[in-house]
């Protein structure tokens, strides 16, 4: 079976007024929670432990989901006393497998989580870093000069296409071995020294829907978006 962390900490700052009474994870998006509808699709993808890493109002959270039992998994809760950014949290929990999933609390996407993490412990990889494509587009003529300033090339209006990170994440348990005790201790950390020290991390984009649900108009957009969403997860 598989395991899973969910980062449950923040206080949901970019998304209030809505965050002053429940947490951003509580926050309901149709007929759930933004936090059950990642409970429930990820029982469906086959995990039967999730851990809560939670700081800000950890009550609320155990009171809701309790033991995990009414979803037919175990539910536990990892607490941090301090701050420990994405990944720090990792090192409070003891029994972590050799592959297990870490995601934020807030998020709302088709992936199939459980293949997502498979695949993962397949390659053989340190870590896993689901993404997303984005485009910018520039409204502005592009200016494309060469050393001597003279024009040599031209964009109206251009876009350019770019990876995101969903903030989904297959890492296997050697990770743990670099991330300190006590200490706030990120995604950019963890990557940044990875790519320092030429370790392998695999992106793996995502083609179908993905939203962070960070601010008031993603929330919005959430809403928006459910009634289709909810009918292609079929959440049950």
């Amino acid at each position: 079976m598989k395991r899973a962390v969910i980062l449950a900490g923040g206080k949901g700052t970019r998304l209030r007024p809505y965050t002053l009474a429940l947490p951003k994870p509580l926050m309901p998006v149709g007929d759930y929670p933004i936090l059950e509808i990642i409970v429930r699709q990820l029982r469906q993808n086959g995990f039967d432990h999730i851990t809560l890493a939670v700081n800000h109002q950890a009550d609320l959270f155990k009171a809701f989901f309790g033991n995990g039992e009414k979803w037919g998994l175990t539910i536990d809760y990892s607490l941090e006393h301090m701050p420990l950014s994405t990944m720090g949290p990792l090192k409070l929990i003891p029994d972590l497998p050799d592959n297990f999933l870490v995601m934020n609390g807030d998020i709302l996407t088709d992936i199939d989580y459980g293949a997502f993490l498979d695949a993962h412990a397949q390659s053989r990889s340190l870590f896993s870093i689901s993404a997303a494509k984005r485009e910018q587009r520039i409204d502005y003529g592009v200016l494309h000069t060469n050393d001597d300033m003279r024009l040599v090339g031209f964009e109206e209006k251009p876009t350019f296409p770019f990876l995101v990170s969903m903030g989904v994440y297959a890492v296997s348990n050697r990770v743990l071995e670099v991330i300190p005790e006590n200490q706030a201790f990120g995604f950019d950390h963890l990557v940044l020294g990875y790519l320092r020290d030429d370790k392998p991390v695999r992106v793996v984009p995502h083609e179908g829907y993905w939203l962070d649900i960070g601010r008031p108009d993603d929330y919005q957009q959430a809403q928006d978006d459910w009634q289709t969403l909810s009918a292609k997860l079929a959440l049950a």
